[in-house]
C-alpha cells in the first residue's frame, strides 16, 4: 500500500494541510486505489468533468508527468507536478496541469452518495456539521439553531456571524473567550465583524495557522477556507488530550530500546498511529497502520483494535463480510456501541480519507484507550512546560510552522521549525533584507551533525537581525537549553510584533520599552481616562483596568465596564484579563497570552499585548 507521508518527505517545501489535500486530489483520480493514475481513470474523471480527448493524447497527458516512464502517475509525480505548477515551470492551463486544476476546484456539494463523485469537501463538512450539531446541542445561545442539515449549504450561512465559530474554539480549549464578549442579539453589520474577528484571532490564539483567512472570509462564506478553519479548530480540540502530561498512560507504548523522550518528541497523530499498532500488536495481528489512508481501508486494523479497548462490546465479527464498504458499516456499528461512531462514514473509510480518519481515531482514544489504569510507582516524571514556553509554541504554530509544536523544546531541537518562523518574520517586514536560504538547510536531518548545522544557521540568522545572542549558540537549541531557547524565541516574537510599529516611531527604529509606555499612556490619556502605568511591570496592570481602558480609546464602547470587577481575588482578576483579551481580540487584535500573563504582570506579555492593541491605531 501506498505511503503517502513517506513519499511527500521528498518535497519538504509542502505543510502537512497541503499533504492531506494533496492526498485527498489524488484520490480523486485515483479511483481503484491502487497507488498510481492509470490511463482509464483519467478518462473517468475527465468524463465526469466534461472533457472528451482521443486516447494517444491522454497519454501523452500522463507522459509530461511520467517520470518513471511507467505509463502511470504515482504520487511523488503528482506533487513535482504541482511544484512546476507553483514555479512556474509548468504551464497550468495546458495538458495534466489544466485537468488538474479543473479537478481540484470543483467541490461538490450536492449530498450525492456515489462513491465516485461524492468529494471529499463533501464528506468533511457532512462530518463537521454532524459534529457541531452534537457538541453543541445544549448550549444556550445556539440550541435553537441546531441541528444544522448537513446535506446542504446552511452551515456556511450559520458561520457567518461568528458565533458558532466562538462556541467551537471554546469547546476545542476551553475558556478561550469570555462569552460575555460574544455579540448575540440584535447583529448587524458592525456586531458581526467584530464576532468574526473574534474567532479569527482566538483561533489564531490556540494555535490555529489563519495566515490566509480574515474576517471577510467568513462574511463571504468561502466554503474551502471555512472548512479549513473548522478542520484545524476540531483538530486541536481532539488532539489536546493526546499527550503524556494529559493521559501518562501512554508510557506504555515506548518501543524496546526507547526513552520516555522519544515519545515525547512524536507528534499526536504519530502516537495515535503507535496507539493502534500497540493493540494491534496485542491481539497477535500482523496488521500495523503507517498512515490514515490506504492502511486503513479495509476496516481490518479499526475492527482489530475496537475488540482489543472493547472486546465485550465490540467484535470481531465485520471480518466475516469480504465487501469493503459492507465492513466498514458493520464495523462502524460495533463502534456506536462505545458511542465512538464519530467523523467517518463507511465511504470515508474505504476512500482512506486522511483529515476524517484521523479525528475517528482520536475520538476513539479520548473515548476508550484501553491502556489501562498505571500504578503511582510506574508513573513517569513528566517535567510540565513552563507557561512561556507553551505560549511562544502556540505563537509558531498560529504561523504556520511544520510539524505542529506540541513539546516546545523538543520539536525545536533540529532547527527546522525556528528556520520557518525566521522565514515568515523576515517576509512580513517590507524593510528587511534579511531571508532564509534553503539552499543551506537540511530538510529533513538525519542526524545530530545535521541538526546542529541548521541551529546554527538559525543563529546566524538571529545575529543578522541584531538579536542579543551573546552566549547562545546553536549547540543550545539543539540541547534543548531552557533558558536560552526561550531567549532566542522571544527575540523572535517581538520582532515580530513590534516590526509593524515602525510608523509610529519618531526615530524610524523599532520602539523602545519605555516609548511603547509612552505611547499607550498618551492613548489613554487622549481618550479622557485616568489610568496610566509607570512601566511594563507596574503591579497596576494586574486588575486590567489600564488594558480595559486602552482598548475602549481605540474603539470606543468596546468595554463594559460593568463587568469589570475592583479587587484583589485572583479568581475575579483572572475573570477581567480573560475579559479584555476577549475585548481586544474582538476589536481586531492578535493576542496571544494567557490572563495569568496580565495578573502576574509578565512584562514580555504586557509588551506583546500593548503592540497588538496599537497596531490597530496604524
Amino acid at each position: 500500500m501506498t505511503d503517502f507521508y513517506q513519499m511527500a518527505k521528498e518535497f519538504p517545501q509542502f505543510k502537512r494541510e497541503e499533504i492531506d489535500e494533496f492526498i485527498e486530489q489524488f484520490n480523486s483520480f485515483d479511483l481503484d486505489r491502487s497507488g498510481s493514475i492509470d490511463e482509464d481513470e483519467l478518462i473517468k474523471v475527465m468524463k465526469q468533468l466534461g472533457e472528451k480527448m482521443p486516447a494517444f493524447k491522454i497519454r501523452m497527458m500522463i507522459k509530461e508527468v511520467d517520470i518513471d516512464g511507467n505509463g502511470e502517475i504515482e504520487f511523488n509525480e503528482f506533487l513535482q507536478l504541482i511544484t512546476n505548477i507553483r514555479s512556474g515551470k509548468t504551464d497550468q492551463q495546458k495538458g495534466f496541469a489544466r485537468i488538474y486544476n479543473k479537478q481540484s476546484s470543483v467541490i461538490k456539494l450536492k449530498g450525492a452518495t456515489d462513491s465516485s463523485t461524492h468529494s471529499f469537501a463533501d464528506d468533511e463538512k457532512e462530518s463537521f456539521v454532524n459534529f457541531i450539531n452534537s457538541t453543541l446541542y445544549n448550549d444556550p445561545i445556539v440550541k435553537n439553531r441546531l441541528p444544522i442539515n448537513p446535506e446542504n449549504m446552511d452551515i456556511f450561512e450559520e458561520l457567518k456571524d461568528g458565533i458558532i465559530l466562538c462556541k467551537m474554539i471554546n469547546d476545542a480549549i476551553p475558556g478561550t473567550i469570555d462569552e460575555r464578549v460574544i455579540n448575540t442579539k440584535k447583529l448587524n453589520k458592525f456586531t458581526k465583524v467584530e464576532n468574526q474577528n473574534l474567532a479569527i484571532n482566538s483561533a489564531k490564539a490556540i494555535g490555529c495557522n489563519v495566515v490566509n483567512i480574515g474576517q471577510s472570509d467568513i462574511e463571504e462564506a468561502k466554503v474551502h477556507l471555512l472548512l479549513g478553519l473548522l478542520w484545524q479548530i476540531i483538530r486541536i480540540g481532539l488532539l489536546r488530550r493526546i499527550s503524556i502530561t494529559e493521559c501518562p498512560e501512554l508510557y506504555k507504548l515506548l518501543e524496546d530500546g526507547e526513552t520516555l523522550e522519544d515519545l515525547l518528541k512524536l507528534s499526536p497523530d504519530q502516537i495515535l498511529l503507535r496507539w493502534l499498532n500497540y493493540h494491534l500488536k496485542n491481539a497477535g495481528s500482523n496488521r500495523r497502520a503507517k498512515n490514515y489512508t490506504t492502511d486503513i481501508m479495509d476496516s481490518e486494523i479499526y475492527t482489530t483494535v475496537l475488540n482489543q479497548i472493547a472486546p465485550d462490546e465490540c467484535s470481531l465479527s465485520p471480518m466475516n463480510t469480504q465487501d469493503k464498504g459492507q465492513r466498514a458499516e458493520l464495523m462502524l456499528q460495533e463502534a456506536e456501541n462505545i458511542e465512538c461512531r464519530k467523523f467517518v462514514s463507511p465511504s470515508d473509510v474505504v476512500r482512506g480519507n486522511p483529515k476524517l480518519n484521523l479525528a475517528f481515531v482520536a475520538n476513539m482514544f479520548n473515548t476508550r484507550n484501553g491502556l489501562g489504569e498505571i500504578e503511582i510507582k510506574e508513573m513517569p516524571v513528566i517535567e510540565e512546560e513552563d507557561r512561556e514556553a507553551r505560549t511562544f509554541a502556540t505563537w509558531l504554530n498560529s504561523i504556520g510552522c511544520e510539524p505542529f509544536v506540541t513539546r516546545f523544546y523538543l520539536n525545536l531541537r533540529d532547527g527546522l521549525i525556528l528556520l520557518q518562523a525566521f522565514d515568515h518574520i523576515t517576509k512580513s517586514n517590507p524593510n528587511c533584507n534579511v531571508s532564509v536560504n534553503w539552499n543551506k538547510v537540511a530538510k529533513n536531518p538525519r542526524n545530530k551533525f545535521q541538526a546542529l548545522g541548521n541551529c546554527n544557521y538559525v543563529i546566524e540568522l538571529g545575529k543578522q537581525l541584531g538579536f542579543s545572542l551573546v552566549g547562545i549558540g546553536g549547540s543550545d537549541i539543539n540541547e534543548g537549553h531552557k533558558m536560552l531557547t526561550l531567549a532566542l524565541v522571544w527575540q523572535m516574537v517581538r520582532y515580530h510584533v513590534t516590526n509593524v510599529l515602525f510608523k509610529l516611531s519618531k526615530t524610524g527604529r523599532a520602539l523602545s520599552d519605555s516609548e511603547l509606555v509612552d505611547l499607550v499612556n498618551q492613548k489613554v490619556y487622549e481618550a479622557g481616562k485616568e489610568n496610566s502605568i509607570s512601566s511594563l511591570s507596574d503591579p497596576n496592570l494586574a486588575n486590567s483596568f489600564f488594558i480595559a481602558d486602552l482598548c475602549d480609546s481605540i474603539r470606543p464602547g468596546c468595554i463594559n465596564y460593568d463587568l469589570l470587577v475592583s479587587t484583589n481575588n485572583e479568581e475575579e482578576l483572572i475573570k477581567n484579563a480573560n475579559y479584555v483579551i476577549s475585548c481586544g481580540r474582538k476589536i481586531g487584535a492578535v493576542i496571544f497570552c494567557l490572563p495569568e500573563d496580565i495578573v502576574e504582570v509578565k512584562p514580555k506579555m504586557m509588551l506583546t499585548i500593548f503592540a497588538a492593541l496599537l497596531v490597530l491605531t496604524c
